[in-house]
Parts: structure tokens; C-alpha cells; sequence
């Protein structure tokens, strides 16, 4: 039985050695049935094996956030640069074309509000697996709360909507959530992204960290970084390339993007780190072009 009395420390991650693909080229995904795949393959490039996701459910917790007053106009202009949009069942319905030609990750979990100061302890399904289905999504995503107060509900919550995406091949993407209270470090994302990987996640999004090759290595399905907090410009395209270097399948950014002086530009120029091996400052180059024109 697994505990945590004399649990000794991983140490080995073999980082020279590759992930076994097995026939398909997404991460931990060869044993999956013909429409997860399918799902999966219109996530992540076939050339790279990466996906650029861009996420603009900000507004599930925060309402109205800076660069995405108007969904309407912002969004539907970055399509053609990414490879999946990361929303809200509101958002997708109201504000973006069922004719666009993208990959859709639709949130189906709920939190509380930043009127609270702990946001784990609220929570719950915001749409099932028929609604998604119905929406034509190509995976669903689940906040979870791993050393907070909202943990074993988050995982609950998890492990249900992966059972169903089972069941109708539909991928999973467990979020690692990250509160004001929880630490940033190799350690807890060690934990953090392969608990939600054994539970059922098909996809883990989590954020970078010092030895984020060791994370990555440890987890058994594609790890997507989260962007974060928006930062200039040249590093957060510092920040996606070492991620892919060290194992990152994907970025999902928002504000990196969204609240860019040029969100066309940073979209297309993080494409080139993540599925083209740009360096980041080739990267910057394109971001600047397009900035100007």
C-alpha cells in the first residue's frame, strides 16, 4: 500500500531517454481508442507534436479582465495563429464561430469568485459531457486544487469528467492550480502534474519551473505551460522556448497575448518556438514585424 512513511525521494528521470510514442505521436495517447486520438489530433501539430492554445476564460472567476472587454473583437483575429481555443461554454456560444477551423478546450468545472479569498473551496461541474459533446469540443478541462483546501473535490471532479471523456473519447485537461498560498516549485509540480495524470488527465496544463525537465519527464501524458501573469514580451517568449527544450508539449498563453501590444505578433511568434524551434530572440524578430507592419 502506498503512504507516505519512508517515501524516498525520486532521483532517476533517464531524461536521455525519450517517451515511448507506440504509433501516435501525443504523448501517453497510443492506447487510446480511434475518437480520442482524433480529438488529440486536432489539438496537437502532427509536424511538431505541439499545440498553441490561447486562453481567454479569464472571466469564469474574474469577470471582466484587461484585453478581453470585448471577446467579440479580440479572439476571433488570433484564430489562424493557434492551434486551440481555451474557453467557457458562454464565451464559445456568444462570441466565436462554430465555422472557425481551431481546436476548442472547453472549461467544464466551476470556482469561486475572486470575491473569495480562497478560490478552491467552491466548485462543481459547469457543464457535462453531453453538453460538450454537443458543442463539438475537442477536450474538456478541469481546475484542480492540489494542497488546498478544494483538493479532494477538485480530484473528485477530475476523475468523473475523465471516466465520461473515456467513455465517449473526449480528452481531459487537468489544470494545476496555483493560489496565492501554494509553492512554485520542482517539488510541488513534481506532485501536482503526475497526481493529475494518474487520475485520468489525458493532458496536464501546469507552469514552469527550475527543473522542469525532471517534471516533465515524470509525467506520462503531454504537459502544456500555462502562461502566467503577463510579462515583456521577449520573456515570456524566453519562457515558452526553454519549456519546449525541456519537455513542454504545448503553451496555452492568454495574457501573454491578449494584453501584447500586438496580440497578432506575440500569437505568430510564439507558434515559431513552439513548432518551428525559433530562439527567442528569431521569435521576438516576428513579433516585431508584424508589431509594425
Amino acid at each position: 500500500m502506498a503512504d507516505n512513511i519512508g517515501n524516498k525521494a525520486a532521483h532517476d528521470y533517464h531524461l536521455d531517454v525519450p517517451a515511448a510514442q507506440e504509433g501516435f505521436y501525443v504523448k501517453g495517447a497510443a492506447h487510446c481508442d480511434w475518437g480520442m486520438k482524433s480529438r488529440l489530433a486536432r489539438m496537437f501539430h502532427p509536424q511538431s507534436g505541439n499545440t498553441v492554445m490561447l486562453a481567454f476564460d479569464h472571466g469564469y472567476i474574474m469577470g471582466p479582465t484587461a484585453g478581453l472587454e470585448r471577446i467579440d473583437l479580440v479572439i476571433p483575429p488570433l484564430i489562424p495563429y493557434v492551434d486551440v481555443l481555451m474557453g467557457t461554454r458562454g464565451i464559445f456560444r456568444s462570441c466565436i464561430s462554430p465555422a472557425a477551423r481551431v481546436g476548442r478546450c472547453l472549461r467544464v468545472t466551476y470556482d469561486s469568485t475572486v470575491l473569495y479569498d480562497d478560490m478552491s473551496n467552491g466548485g462543481g461541474f459547469a457543464s457535462d459531457m453531453e453538453n460538450a459533446l454537443g458543442m463539438g469540443a475537442d477536450c474538456v478541462a478541469v481546475q484542480t486544487f492540489i494542497g488546498a483546501a478544494g483538493e479532494s473535490r477538485s480530484l473528485e471532479l477530475l476523475c468523473r469528467t475523465a471516466d465520461a471523456g473515456a467513455r465517449y473519447g473526449m480528452p481531459t485537461l487537468g489544470v494545476v492550480a496555483v493560489g496565492k498560498e501554494m509553492e512554485r516549485t520542482e517539488k510541488f509540480f513534481l506532485l501536482a502534474t503526475r497526481v493529475l495524470a494518474e487520475n485520468g488527465a489525458n493532458i496536464v496544463k501546469s507552469y514552469y519551473c527550475e527543473g522542469f525537465e525532471r517534471v516533465a519527464a515524470a509525467c506520462p501524458v503531454p504537459i502544456v505551460i500555462a502562461g502566467g501573469k503577463k510579462l515583456p514580451e521577449l520573456e515570456a517568449l524566453e519562457m515558452a522556448y526553454k519549456a519546449i527544450q525541456e519537455g513542454a508539449r504545448g503553451v496555452d498563453m492568454g495574457r501573454n497575448i491578449f494584453q501584447s501590444d500586438s496580440p497578432a505578433g506575440m500569437a505568430q511568434a510564439i507558434g515559431k518556438v513552439v513548432h518551428e524551434g525559433y530562439t527567442p530572440k528569431q521569435a521576438y524578430e516576428v513579433y516585431e514585424a508584424v508589431k509594425n507592419g
